[in-house]
C-alpha cells in the first residue's frame, strides 16, 4: 500500500486513457487525444546518438548538473532567441519537463503555501502542489480576457499565501498565447512579492501569428520567474525525455539540489543529442512550425465554416472545441468514439472551466486530419 499522501492523488487522466480499452464504432479509429508530434527525430540527431553511445565518457556517471556542453547551447540559444543572459547556476536540466513542473513544488513551498493553477490547464501540475503538502489557487482563463489571467479578481488572502504561479503560453489545451505586454504585467506584479513564477514553455516553437516571447524577456534580471523548455514537442524528441528549467538562480539551485540527491546525472547521450538539437535548432523548428501553422489554418476554418465553435489556434497544437447542448466535454467523448471512432480528450481533466469542452490534438498526419473534418462534418447539425 502506498501511503496516504499518494493515495490522495487521483489516477493520472492520461495514464487510464491511453491503458484502456476502447471499444469504437466500425470505422478506423483516429486518435486525437495523443499530443505527441508525429514526425520523425531529425537525422542529425539521431546520428549524434548513434555516435555519442560508443563514447567511454558516456558509459559512465558524468556531471551531475549537466555538460558544459549543452549548457553553453543552451545560453546560445536564449541569447539569440530572447536577448537573455544565462549562467550555469540560472540552468537545471530536466528529465522530461513533466517531471520538472511536477517536482518543483516539493523542492520550492512549504506545507500550506498557496500555489495558483491555471483553469484550463495542464492536468498533471496538480499532483505536485498536493505532493508538496500545498494548496491549490484557481487562477481563471475566461475567454473575455483572452484567456490571460485577471490578477485583480483573485482573493486577497490567496494572494497573500501564495507562493507560486503556474503560466503556459502558448496553452496546453487552449490554444491561446500571450504577448510580451502581458509578461511585463505578470513580472511587474510579483516582482518584490514572496510570489514566483513557473511558465511552461513546452510549445515554445509553435507560434502562428507573431513569435512566442519567454518571460524572462520581462524578466531580465532572473529576479521572479523560471521557465520551463521542452525538446520534445519543436524537436520531436518525446521519447528522449528531455528539457531544462532556466532563470532565477535561487529556483534553479532548488531544482539541481533536489536532482544532486535524486538523480546521478542526465545520461550523457541525451545531452549530445539535445546539444546537436540546440545547435541545429535554425534547420529544424522552422519546419515543425510551418507544418503546426498550416494544420491550424486548415482545422481552424473548417471548423469555423462547418458552424462548430472552436478557440482560435494562435500557438501550440490543439483544438479547444465547445461541444453541443446537451453534452457534456465526456459524453460527448464517448459519442464521438462510438459513432464516429474518434478519441478525443474531454474538458475536464484540464479543470472545471472544461466542462463543456472538448480537445482535439493537430499532432496527426494531413491526410488524418482531413479525414477527421470530414466525419466532424457528419455531426455538424448538433451545434
Amino acid at each position: 500500500m502506498a501511503n496516504r499522501l499518494i493515495e490522495s492523488i487521483p489516477e493520472s487522466y492520461f495514464k487510464t486513457a491511453m491503458s484502456s480499452d476502447l471499444t469504437s464504432g466500425p470505422l478506423p479509429l483516429i486518435n486525437l487525444a495523443v499530443g505527441i508530434p508525429d514526425g520523425r527525430t531529425p537525422e542529425v540527431i539521431l546520428e549524434t546518438v548513434a555516435a555519442s553511445v560508443y563514447k567511454t565518457e558516456n558509459q559512465r556517471y558524468v556531471g551531475f548538473r549537466g555538460k558544459p556542453t549543452l549548457k553553453d547551447e543552451i545560453k546560445i540559444f536564449y541569447k539569440k532567441h530572447y536577448d537573455v543572459d544565462l549562467e550555469d547556476h540560472n540552468i537545471a536540466l530536466l528529465y522530461g519537463t513533466k517531471s520538472g513542473l511536477v517536482q518543483f513544488p516539493m523542492t520550492f513551498i512549504e506545507p500550506g503555501e498557496g500555489v495558483f493553477l491555471p483553469n484550463p490547464g495542464y492536468p498533471d501540475y496538480a499532483p505536485g502542489v498536493t505532493l508538496a503538502r500545498g494548496e491549490t489557487y484557481e487562477l481563471p482563463l475566461l475567454p473575455e480576457n483572452g484567456y490571460l489571467p485577471d490578477y485583480d479578481i483573485l482573493p486577497e488572502h490567496e494572494l497573500q499565501n501564495a507562493r507560486l504561479i503556474y503560466l503556459n503560453y502558448p496553452s496546453n489545451p487552449l490554444g491561446a498565447v500571450a504577448d510580451k505586454e502581458f509578461f511585463d504585467r505578470t513580472v511587474a506584479r510579483f516582482k518584490g512579492t514572496r510570489t514566483k513564477i513557473v511558465h511552461d514553455f513546452a510549445y515554445a516553437t509553435f507560434a502562428f501569428d507573431n513569435r512566442h516571447p519567454s518571460i524572462l524577456e520581462s524578466d531580465k534580471s532572473l529576479e521572479c520567474a523560471i521557465e520551463i523548455y521542452s525538446l520534445s514537442k519543436g524537436f520531436n524528441m518525446s521519447g528522449f525525455r528531455t528539457g531544462f528549467a532556466v532563470g532565477n538562480k535561487e529556483m534553479i539551485e532548488a531544482i539541481n539540489t533536489y536532482q544532486d540527491h535524486t538523480q546521478t546525472g542526465m545520461w550523457g547521450v541525451t545531452q549530445d543529442a539535445s546539444a546537436e538539437a540546440l545547435r541545429n535548432e535554425a534547420d529544424i523548428l522552422p519546419r515543425q512550425q510551418e507544418k503546426f501553422r498550416r494544420r491550424s489554418i486548415m482545422v481552424t476554418e473548417a471548423f469555423t465554416e462547418m458552424g462548430i465553435p472552436i478557440n482560435p489556434i494562435k500557438g501550440g497544437i490543439f483544438g479547444w472545441i465547445k461541444v453541443p447542448e446537451g453534452y457534456d466535454g465526456e459524453t460527448f467523448r464517448d459519442f464521438l468514439i462510438q459513432e464516429l471512432s474518434m478519441l478525443v480528450t474531454p474538458g475536464l481533466p484540464f479543470g472545471s472551466r472544461g466542462r463543456a469542452y472538448i480537445r482535439i490534438s493537430l499532432a496527426v498526419e494531413d491526410t488524418v486530419l482531413e479525414e477527421t473534418i470530414s466525419r466532424f462534418r457528419q455531426v455538424q447539425h448538433l451545434w
